[in-house]
């Protein structure tokens, strides 16, 4: 499970974030999550929460946005909503000249503290 570690990495970024903004607590994190990250969102949530303990995040709020991948297709001329990145296949042409628009990371969008 490396929810877990990116987790963790988060929560030291957080850290160092309100480090040197003086907070007293963080209350709230926005994090983005790539359609095409293999993170299961639950799982975040999961481990959001054992990674705050003990740290200025105790008891913050996450807040997950997930986006879909929107992938566009050159033959359709069209955006496309891919399931799969393993799966580049065009869902309304069945063709193979599809470019994904769709990211595979986590990202921290917002921090809110006190």
């Amino acid at each position: 499970m490396h929810e877990i570690t990116l987790c963790q990495n988060a929560v030291e970024i957080m850290q160092q974030f309100g480090q040197q903004n003086n907070a007293q607590k963080i209350t709230a994190v926005w994090m983005e999550i790539g359609a095409f990250s293999c993170v299961e969102p639950e799982a975040v949530q999961f481990c959001f929460e054992l990674a705050c303990r003990e740290t200025l995040a105790a008891g913050c709020v996450l807040h997950l946005e997930t986006p879909q991948a929107v992938s566009w297709c050159n033959h359709c001329q069209q955006d496309i909503t891919l399931l799969s990145p393993s799966v580049l296949l065009c869902p309304q042409c069945g063709g193979h000249d599809v470019r994904v628009v769709a990211d595979d990371g986590m990202k921290i969008k917002r921090i809110e503290i006190e």
